[in-house]
């Protein structure tokens, strides 16, 4: 059964209307030339390498590159999947209103095969893979050309991050589930029209060495952006992989590695709206979103500015009041003295964190907002409305408060979460005393000087959790943690006020099999080795399962 979603979107003056059909459009499955075809093309035409080595970065945030010819306000590579993995999560939400593309996120309708939501979460890693995959085979394997080596290590990591973007999510954590069915790996030789899924330990045992191989490859190599891959990158993807592997010393390891030459973000730098400029020193990678890639028609939408910032000028989700909320589950966790309580309103509108910043109107210059008078501050275009209690104000704008250009960049790995690694690997191999002194250094210093390690009462595995979900809030973490760490996602206390929007408010158990995405009908249709597609569990319900815990939020 078919089912459609409607919404009509006015942004100021203009009338948009949109078609919010979150079906799967059913793009045609192509083909792809062979890799003698492939290396025989680049040899006549070099630059079609190079093309290709920049088109496998570019597609982690290139607006359209599931639909190219839709313009879906959803269509945003790896951002909208970070974005939809913690909407279905229990630490973020948008409202339920007919504005909001990520409502099925928010009830979990996107389990459906044929909705686009999860088509593109699917579709994107693995086209990240086929253009690795295109260009490893382009290249001689045994070159001893340092840039050709230095470039096919950087295309195995993209390659190994593009499992890592699905292998969660298709199953149970690795602990649980390392026999269990998982995707199916691109592997020379295959018959992808009957490829069935790789096991969870095969998956994951593929990204390890894969990015063991390039670790070594990219010994002392250079890059010109932070948008690209270097040694630092591959062994902060080996340190996540080694957690999820339950590989815990060495994930530990790995992260220490993966920090070096990176400083958290001071208390100063993260008590104004941040994290939207590949510049930022604690950035170790991210997504580069240059201004040509957000201009022009629905492309000023799909974005994470569009929607995760505040302070877009002409942006989704801040003209819409979908501007992402914490859950008070969480956010009355967090300490007065934590810097990080200001990265969201409380329930007066009101953070110390905006207090020197001001919006000007677009049509009026003299009109202005400065501080928690933002906060209902309407801008006369109707670019901007008012704001929800617990917005977060925890993503600036890079081309500055109220700008139309909406060129945020994107934080794929930051120090803050390395340091999170090697704190939870020491404290799960035997070293729990050198875990919590990792652990309050780092929050003491950077976040909260008021901080105690034992404040909250929690296990230090749960009190890592809490940092991890306070400090990466927003930027996808949450639904990989809650499986890895199997842990139910919880919503909402039975018989206590929630701000969670009403139809949003259930509780998953953390071996529900609704957990589990499903495989887009057009991947199953083309390929015949998924059989069967995973169908158990139910979609949730509101009210459902009031009495779930989850050892920190209790």
């Amino acid at each position: 059964m078919k089912l459609y979603k409607i919404s009509t979107l006015m942004l100021g003056a203009a009338l948009l209307t949109v078609s919010c059909n979150d079906i799967d459009e059913q793009v045609p499955q192509g083909g792809s030339l062979t890799k003698e075809q492939v290396q025989e093309t680049n040899a006549a035409i070099p630059a079609r390498t190079q093309a290709t080595f920049a088109g496998m970065f570019d597609i982690m945030g290139k607006p359209f590159g599931a639909y190219p010819s839709s313009g879906r306000a959803d269509d945003f590579g790896f951002i909208m999947a970070a974005l939809s993995l913690d909407a279905e999560g229990a630490d973020l939400f948008l409202q339920d209103n007919n504005y909001n593309w990520f409502s099925v996120c928010g009830e979990w309708s996107n389990r459906n095969p044929n909705y686009a939501n999860p088509t593109i979460r699917y579709k994107i890693p693995y086209t990240l893979i086929g253009l690795a995959n295109d260009f490893i085979a382009s290249l001689p394997a045994d070159s001893e050309d340092p840039t050709i080596i230095n470039q096919i290590a950087q295309a195995r990591v993209c390659r190994a991050f593009g499992y890592m973007a699905l292998a969660p999510y298709f199953q149970f954590g690795y602990s649980v589930a390392k026999d269990k069915p998982c995707v199916p790996l691109l592997l020379d030789g295959t018959d992808f029209t009957n490829n069935p899924r790789a096991t969870v330990g095969e998956v994951w045992q593929y990204v390890l060495d894969e990015l063991t191989l390039a670790i070594n490859d990219l010994a002392g190599a250079t890059r010109t952006s932070k948008a690209y891959v270097d040694q630092n990158v591959a062994y902060g993807l080996r340190a996540r992989a080694n957690l999820i592997c339950g590989n815990y010393a060495a994930a530990a390891e790995d992260a220490a590695k993966a920090m070096q030459g990176y400083t958290p973000a001071t208390m100063a730098e993260v008590s104004e709206p941040a994290f939207c400029n590949l510049s930022e020193h604690n950035w170790i990678w991210g997504i580069n979103i240059t201004q040509e890639m957000v201009t022009g028609g629905n492309r000023v939408y799909a974005n994470s500015s569009s929607w995760v910032s505040a302070f877009s000028g002409d942006g989704y989700a801040a003209a819409t009041e979908n501007t992402p909320c914490i859950n008070i589950l969480l956010y009355d966790k967090i300490p007065a003295t934590d810097v990080r309580k200001g990265w969201w309103l409380d329930e007066n509108l009101h953070s110390p964190n905006w207090a020197n910043i001001t919006w000007v109107d677009p049509g009026d210059a003299t009109v202005t907002a400065t501080g928690d008078a933002i906060a209902t501050f309407e801008t006369s275009d109707g670019g901007k409305t008012v704001f929800q209690p617990y917005t977060n104000i925890k993503f600036g704008m890079k081309s500055g408060v109220g700008s139309t250009v909406n060129n945020n960049d994107w934080p794929l790995m930051r120090v803050e979460e390395m340091i999170l690694i090697q704190a939870e690997g020491l404290a799960k191999s035997g070293n729990e005393a050198q875990a919590k002194t990792v652990l309050e250094n780092f929050v003491k210093t950077y976040r909260d000087p008021e901080y105690k390690i034992d404040g909250r009462g929690l296990s230090l595995a749960d009190e890592i959790w809490f940092q991890r979900r306070v400090e990466l809030w927003g930027e996808g973490f949450f639904i990989g943690d809650a499986k890895r760490l199997n842990k139910p996602v919880v919503r909402f206390h039975g018989g206590i006020e929630n701000n969670e929007p009403a139809a949003f408010q259930f509780n998953v158990a953390a071996d529900d099999p609704y957990q589990n995405m499903r495989f887009p009908q057009a991947e199953t249709n083309y390929n015949l080795g998924i059989v069967p597609n995973d169908e158990t569990g139910t979609q949730p319900v509101a009210g459902q399962n009031p009495n779930l815990r989850d050892g920190v939020t209790d």
